[in-house]
């Protein structure tokens, strides 16, 4: 059963990752197109470093190129964010990324990217997931061939475009002046490229470590967290850089290290970069964030004047949201965001670029800034809590939680209970615990935010004992 996430569909690669898979993926996207009437315009894909990525790209070009469908074909490996730049930018209907983006080095998967660069909806995903259920024939012509046919074409270098979209927003006149010393660390993903031009482009100092292809990752999850960066940190005080940056392996999420080894997260990231653009560029407008992510946003925005708004885990939720309501930029706990007028995805590079612009410009380190906010809105510290569970387990938890709908006794007075997405429970000082499944990997996340740390993980040690986990 092919089933498509929050973040595409994911599987183990040589158990439901395969060849035959990833060609029923290809020939239910053919079908798609054709009964939307959408086959007129080429499809572009791209893949990360994982193993087999390239190689599945192949497989779904060769399908499509035996469907009749054209198809731009990268011709090195691209991140996430330009495949959806250049949907948006190209208005096709289309695109297609091999990646399973922060998962473990046994997975591979597929993003779907549809009209105007976002990710495909869920009513988008269901009825592809039927009709490549419904797949009985699968139409194929040799990669050669379609190369020889001009039905695959290859596009030498897709970057321009986006490279430009991106420095045409910035200050580069304040990144150069300041002459800013950068450790990049791409875990050897496929954001390494464009977010090194950009920076070269500003006449930064720019130093690379885990630039090289490693299908294992060297051994790490390749998502930029406070234990995956630990490397990293150690090697900007050793270095004395003045910012350390991490992205995860499809180029779509961020994790900043400062000029102390401090790691700066998503949840800090996102609110430092909402201050910013309001208070010192002038921009404004609401934010938006997933229910997982921190209630600081919507403390700093109502003390702007402005207003935050919560929506389900899912980027797709948080792009739509800002079209709507015209925010300056949304985000979530997991280390992606996007600002007004750029993608309708998550993006690093952006992210990364903003955050540059913004050290420069105040000429304060990122945990300065920080500690300004803390003293301003006071301290909001998040715990997480993994645990991966076996098939057969998912259904008894579940019923706990979403159709008994039980709750620990958390000691203290609750405002308000959501069901929207898992159970999430909030309490009158800011605080809340969220329990949900992952949309990408069977782990049941357990996120919790209080004025400290002990607070956080009281709310899931409360959850954890009722679930007996």
């Amino acid at each position: 059963m092919i089933r498509f996430g929050t973040g595409g569909w994911r599987a183990e690669i040589g158990t439901d990752f395969t060849k035959e898979n990833v060609c029923k993926v290809g020939q239910g996207v053919c079908e798609y197109m054709k009964k939307k009437g959408k086959d007129e315009k080429p499809v572009i894909i791209g893949y990360d470093r994982r193993f087999l990525s390239k190689e599945a790209g192949m497989w779904l070009s060769e399908v499509l190129a035996g469907n009749g469908i054209e198809v731009t074909f990268l011709h090195r490996s691209a991140p996430t964010p330009l495949v959806m730049h250049t949907v948006k930018k190209q208005e096709l209907h289309i695109g297609l990324e091999v990646t399973a983006s922060h998962n473990p080095p046994i997975y591979n998967g597929i993003k779907v990217i549809v009209d105007e660069g976002r990710d495909a909806d869920l009513d988008t995903t269901d009825e592809l997931e039927a009709i490549i259920e419904g797949v009985t024939e699968i139409n194929s012509i040799p990669f050669s061939t379609g190369i020889e046919k001009g039905i695959i074409k290859y596009w030498e270098n897709p970057f321009n475009d986006f490279l430009d979209d991106i420095i045409n927003v910035l200050d580069m006149k304040a990144i150069r002046d300041h002459g800013l010393r950068v450790l990049f660390d791409p875990m050897h993903g496929s954001a390494a490229y464009p977010l090194m031009t950009i920076f070269y482009t500003a006449r930064c100092t720019i130093d690379t470590i885990h630039g090289d292809r490693d299908a294992y990752f060297g051994g790490m999850m390749p998502a930029p967290t406070k234990k995956t960066l630990g490397e990293l940190a150690n090697c900007v005080v050793d270095g004395g850089y003045d910012l350390g940056i991490g992205v995860d392996g499809d180029g779509d999420r961020l994790g900043i290290i400062d000029s102390n080894g401090a790691y700066i997260g998503a949840n800090q990231i996102l609110v430092l970069l909402y201050y910013y653009l309001h208070e010192y560029k002038g921009w404004k407008g609401p934010g938006v964030r997933n229910l997982a992510t921190t209630h600081m946003l919507d403390v700093i925005a109502e003390d702007l004047g402005e207003k935050c708004y919560e929506v389900p885990v899912g980027f797709k939720y948080v792009s739509s949201k800002i079209d709507e309501v015209d925010a300056i930029l949304g985000g979530e706990s997991s280390g992606g965001l996007t600002v007004r007028g750029h993608i309708h995805g998550k993006d690093s590079i952006y992210a990364a670029s903003l955050f540059a612009e913004m050290i420069c410009k105040t000429g304060k380190s990122p945990s300065e800034l920080y500690a300004e906010l803390e003293d301003k809105y006071g301290k909001f510290e998040m715990c997480e809590f993994n645990l991966a569970f076996a098939r057969e387990a998912k259904d008894g938890i579940m019923k706990t939680v979403m159709e008994d709908r039980k709750l620990p006794d958390f000691g203290k007075n609750i405002t308000s209970v959501s069901y929207d997405d898992g159970c999430k429970v909030y309490f009158e000082d800011n605080s809340f615990v969220i329990c949900r499944f992952s949309g990408t990997e069977p782990l049941l996340r357990i996120f919790a935010e209080g004025a400290s740390a002990a607070q956080a993980e009281g709310y899931i040690k409360a959850w954890k004992d009722m679930l007996n986990v």
